[in-house]
């Protein structure tokens, strides 16, 4: 790397070349890559520097700078000679003409297919920003899950990010933070990445609430006074420690503010009484010395009730293993201890970068971390194309406070807080969730919506003629158990809308003399192109949830709907056809219908039937069919409706009051009012009032 220094050094002078952020990476990297690898790393620098000559970031210096820093916080992580050409390169396809095969060509398959996991989809429109961040949530999760360096990179580029965000406006800040703590946060800590996760909580916390973060800040460091009591607590603990046979490392370190804020919040606590903000880590050399050390400890300092957990016999589900004590001494000095062997802390620290599950191996994919990646995906096959449902899940699913529970077998089972036995039933399989007749808790026969505690061991009950409820929707936590029963549910309203819409369609067919068997496969077809409906079980699926008018698909089947001996259709319009929910009639806004007036309706696959007067030009526009409906004799009377009046006055210091007054007076209500100049003397004013019928708008015209 040092030999290519001066060969590229008018290069480096085009990009504004920073000479520290190079040597810092090549001295990280210099501590455990061979030259080879280094070298393939510098150059896939220069790819992407040249890539990105032109482009600068908002803060004005070369747009290479983040990438190099990008690549900087994974050399931190040891990773490989992949990962880190990859965050090199990480927005080449994003944000240059560079293509996929060019990448391959130029650093192999496995660089490219990391960088394309890491870019965004192309600059589409979607419907929404929501929208938008769940299409790509879900590109990065598939990508992810072929090879994991694809969230390692992504992490790593949302640190940088997260480190430089003062650059921003404040709108795209705040924006930019909260996605940090809905979503990457907590991801970094579902992945076991502990040291990216508590950085970016209180960089996006410092953005969100920047008084609450000055406030807490503050008070923290005044709270430091305590700091001598714990030194001599820590000097006492020495002297102990020093006297057995157990070789240690130990070290203090203070909370996170944002760690120290959620838990004030959670529970309901001033500063003072969040008794864990200083923790003492002790490093030994295997697990039963961890055990041996936490006997120790508890000889030494009285153990605070309720404080004690054991990650090493129960890890949590990203891996981590740790043993956790809170102490208290002779003064009332409260102090946590975390036992942990050397292994532990760097799983810890890094998650999946330190289990090496980056090597993409078959042992790799048996993981914890890889597993629960495995899990999102399903989560987002059964949501489908509901973008907002999937985002809600996948919140869901990133804010774990775990419940360790057992089958009758003696298999842990991890599951939320709060988590009930109905969630465990769908834990341990979907079927087996959707069968659930009665759970036995602890031998006990207890109601489905029972909540789970750590260490009960759990029977599930199936049967046969168990019906899943949607009421079950109201009480389980984890979003697997949701998506299943909604995705269940949708499944039985569909078969029996199906079936609904079938029997509703051969009854109106049967009251014009016809039978479904009259009519061509081809007419068929032609109903369902213009419906935009891909075969019939969907047509009658749309008649059965409300969504189609039995009696208007007939029209369009058969020849009634092209002559003029066809019989009228009487219409309600806002109202519900019994057995059938969710119908839809529309008075047209172009031509404003209302009792009285001859009507025609048109389907509207978005909007239903539509009802416009017999004359508008719209009801006879080319290839919209339409059929003639009167209005029912048993309209409601209480029923107002839209209409409209144009009227063109002369420009007169109080006009638009004096109409508006008359108006009103007639007992209608004004819903809008427009103008439209006719020239210097007079201008045309059009209302839309609320009448009843044609009778009511005649009287007050």
């Amino acid at each position: 790397m040092e030999a290519s220094k001066t060969h590229n050094q008018d290069f480096h002078n085009k990009v504004s070349y920073n000479p520290a952020l190079v040597n810092n990476l090549h001295n990280a990297l210099g501590r455990y890559m061979t030259a080879d690898e280094i070298s393939r790393i510098h150059n896939a620098y220069l790819f992407g520097a040249d890539a990105h000559l032109d482009q600068k970031r908002v803060s004005g210096e070369p747009y290479i700078y983040h990438p190099i820093q990008v690549a900087q916080i994974m050399a931190e992580f040891r990773l490989d000679a992949v990962t880190i050409s990859a965050g090199l390169l990480h927005d080449v396809l994003e944000d240059t003409d560079i293509t996929k095969k060019q990448l391959s060509k130029q650093f192999g398959d496995a660089v490219a297919e990391v960088v394309d996991g890491v870019s965004k989809l192309p600059k589409l429109k979607f419907k929404s920003a929501e929208i938008g961040q769940a299409k790509n949530f879900q590109k990065m999760l598939l990508a992810m899950a072929k090879d994991p360096r694809v969230i390692l990179v992504k992490l790593s580029d949302r640190l940088h990010n997260m480190r430089t965000i003062h650059h921003l406006s404040n709108q795209k800040q705040k924006r930019i933070a909260q996605e940090t703590l809905d979503i990457y946060a907590p991801l970094a800590q579902r992945l076991g990445m502990d040291q990216v996760r508590l950085e970016l909580e209180d960089l996006a916390f410092k953005v969100l609430y920047p008084l609450r973060y000055k406030v807490l800040e503050r008070a923290v460091r005044k709270h430091d006074r305590r700091k001598e009591m714990v030194t001599n607590m820590l000097r006492h603990l020495r002297r102990h420690l020093d006297c057995t046979e157990l070789s240690y490392r130990m070290y203090g370190r203070s909370k996170h503010l944002y760690s120290i804020y959620r838990k004030m919040k959670e529970r309901k606590h001033p500063l003072e009484q969040i008794f864990d903000i200083y923790a003492v880590r002790i490093i030994v050399l295997n697990i039963d010395h961890c055990y041996r050390m936490l006997g120790i400890l508890h000889n030494l300092f009285r153990p605070l009730p309720g404080r004690f957990k054991d990650y090493i016999a129960l890890p949590k589900p990203n891996g981590y293993q740790s043993l956790h004590t809170v102490v208290i001494d002779t003064h009332g000095v409260k102090l946590e201890l975390q036992i942990r062997t050397q292994e532990m802390e760097e799983v810890a620290k890094s998650g999946i970068a330190a289990y090496s599950l980056y090597k993409t191996d078959e042992t790799s994919k048996s993981s914890t971390a890889h597993l629960w990646v495995q899990n999102l995906l399903s989560l987002q096959q059964k949501t489908g194309n509901n973008s907002a449902e999937y985002m809600e899940n996948l919140k869901a699913e990133l804010f774990p406070a775990e419940v360790y529970v057992f089958t009758p077998q003696g298999k842990i089972i991890v599951l939320p807080r709060k988590a009930t036995a109905l969630d465990f039933a769908f834990a341990i399989h979907t079927d087996i969730g959707l069968a659930t007749s009665r759970v036995r808790v602890n031998g006990n026969i207890e109601a489905l919506n029972y909540k789970l505690q750590s260490g009960q061991t759990v029977e599930v009950i199936t049967s046969d003629q168990a019906l899943s409820d949607s009421r079950w929707l109201e009480f389980v936590v984890t979003a697997k158990a949701r998506t299943a029963i909604v995705q269940h549910l949708k499944n039985i309203e569909s078969h029996q809308a199906v079936e609904l819409g079938h029997y509703l369609l051969q009854q109106a067919l049967m009251s014009y003399q016809y039978r479904l068997s009259d009519i061509s496969k081809h007419r068929i077809k032609e109903v369902l192109d213009s419906l935009g409906l891909k075969d019939q079980n969907e047509l009658y699926r749309e008649i059965g949830l409300g969504r189609q008018l039995p009696s208007l698909v007939v029209a369009l089947l058969t020849d009634i709907a092209h002559t003029d001996e066809r019989p009228s259709l009487e219409i309600e319009p806002e109202a519900i056809i019994k057995g059938i929910k969710g119908m839809i009639v529309v008075c047209a806004k172009c031509c404003y219908p209302i009792p009285g007036d001859a009507i025609v309706g048109t389907m509207n696959p978005g909007k239903g039937l539509v009802i416009h007067r017999q004359n508008c030009a719209n009801a006879h526009a080319k290839n919209v069919k339409n059929i003639m409906l009167n209005w029912s004799d048993k309209l409601n009377t209480v029923s107002e409706y839209s209409a409209t009046i144009r009227i063109v006055a002369p420009h007169r210091r109080g006009v638009l009051a004096i109409l508006a007054s008359k108006i009103a007076h007639t007992g209608s209500n004004i819903e809008n009012v427009s103008l439209d100049e006719q020239g210097s003397s007079s201008a045309a004013i059009t209302f839309v009032i609320s009448v009843y019928d044609t009778n009511q708008l005649n009287k007050l015209m």
